[in-house]
């Protein structure tokens, strides 16, 4: 289903400023990994926020989530005072690991072995 112009606004909105809070909060890096926000997808009663990260360079991106997780309500806190003036009300926050950098590699190496092979064979 297509998202709304409204549901774009406040992705918009709540991408930006989560990635000013994830820098001032040092949650841009975590366990030696470097951490970014990859994607806000908004529902369309705008109740709840699927925040999608990526984790570059972490020994265990699960480890990542997890002390993002613990640290939520102090993050849900500093982006209620800084949308108050422009959301009603405050959407449920929920953080995932955007796994798609994974399969970028793992298609590079699948093209790189597929090229490899070729240049074997000719």
């Amino acid at each position: 289903m297509e998202e709304g112009k409204r549901q774009k606004q406040v992705a918009g909105v709540i991408h930006e400023e989560l990635t000013s809070i994830f820098t001032k909060l040092s949650l841009n890096i975590v366990d030696g990994g470097l951490v970014s926000i990859a994607n806000v997808k908004v529902t369309p009663d705008l109740l709840e926020a699927r925040i999608y990260l990526s984790v570059f360079q972490a020994q265990d991106k699960n480890t990542v989530l997890k002390r993002i997780e613990d640290r939520a309500p102090e993050i849900k806190r500093e982006l209620a005072a800084r949308v108050k003036h422009q959301l009603r009300r405050m959407p449920e926050i929920k953080y995932f690991l955007d796994d798609t950098l994974d399969h970028v590699f793992k298609m590079e190496e699948l093209f790189k072995k597929i090229d490899e092979e070729k240049k074997g064979d000719a």
